[in-house]
């Protein structure tokens, strides 16, 4: 049945895209994500953003935070004024999964990169 496949084809794409990637394919993806870099635990990726004011910076927080909760997928991040720092990785795999770097790149988008 078509619609038995299409469920099984997500299925398949979830649980990729929740498997921990390795440095090669982090330092490929970062090579493509302007701003990112890999943390010092190698573990997680990082990046700052700095915005006009705070009004800004909250309303990129907004927009991300309902683009993670769609994903099921959320940020470890902090905002202090008009500066947001993000943390990226997947708790559940100890690491950097495609999960993290499509949340980054929404990220960029939202900020204009």
């Amino acid at each position: 049945c078509i619609m038995v496949r299409v469920k099984f084809e997500i299925a398949r794409e979830i649980i990729m895209t929740r498997e921990k990637l390795s440095k090669d394919a982090i330092d490929a993806a970062l090579a493509e994500l302007g701003g990112w870099s890999l943390a010092t635990d190698g573990a997680s990726i990082r990046r700052s953003f700095v915005f006009k004011n705070f009004s800004e910076a909250f309303a990129f927080m907004t927009r991300v935070a309902l683009a993670a909760e769609k994903m099921d997928h959320h940020p470890d991040w902090s905002n202090v004024y008009k500066t947001v720092d993000v943390t990226l990785n997947t708790h559940d795999v100890g690491g950097v999964t495609a999960l993290d770097i499509a949340l980054a790149k929404k990220m960029n988008r939202y900020f204009g990169d």
